[in-house]
């Protein structure tokens, strides 16, 4: 009993930290990477999908990114999409290529994204920590229908709450190295 709670709270505590994982590849730093435009979508034949099913992104240097569509006729499809999305890119039309530069980070919007990141880190720990006590009142549930003991209850909430500790540090460890990422120049 406790080590089904303790297994399938560990798997959504994963699944937070992954999410978490996601939205930083989200935020952009000074860098190109081809992960920032696989949430900008595209009509395709009447359907909506992402840049990165109807063409190849890759990285030219390091700070412009290719998008070479399959279909030419998708060149000025996917360039409206990237310049509409909200990443304030501004992609250039190369006839076969289409060019998307990075633009320098000002000081001021490193700050602003560090908050962001921090944002989005406190709303995963928050999510662990949510976690934590749906474990602890599903043992506190299993006493009172004395599936488990005290004692199996008590240790079942060490158990969880080192889960939930090893977890928020690895959160605060991707923070770290997000922050440091976007302060670098």
């Amino acid at each position: 009993m406790i080590s089904e709670i303790k297994k399938t709270t560990e798997q959504k505590m994963n699944k937070s930290v992954e999410a978490l994982k996601l939205d930083l590849a989200k935020v952009r730093t000074g860098r190109a990477h081809t992960g920032l435009l696989d949430h900008v979508m595209v009509e395709y034949y009447g359907s909506m999908v992402p840049v990165n099913q109807v063409a190849n992104v890759t990285l030219i240097d390091a700070r412009t990114i290719g998008v070479q569509a399959w279909e030419k006729p998708m060149l000025a499809k996917v360039e409206k999409a990237i310049r509409d999305s909200d990443l304030g890119l501004n992609p250039a039309n190369m006839g076969e290529i289409i060019r998307v530069p990075m633009p320098a980070l000002t000081e001021e919007r490193r700050r602003d994204l560090t908050k962001v990141v921090r944002t989005e880190g406190e709303s995963a720990k928050i999510a662990v920590r949510n976690l934590r006590r749906d474990a602890n009142q599903q043992l506190k549930d299993a006493v009172k229908e004395k599936l488990i003991s005290e004692d199996d209850e008590r240790r079942g909430e060490d158990e969880i709450q080192k889960l939930t500790d090893r977890h928020v540090g690895e959160i605060d460890k991707l923070l770290a190295q997000k922050e440091q990422e976007l302060m670098q120049i």
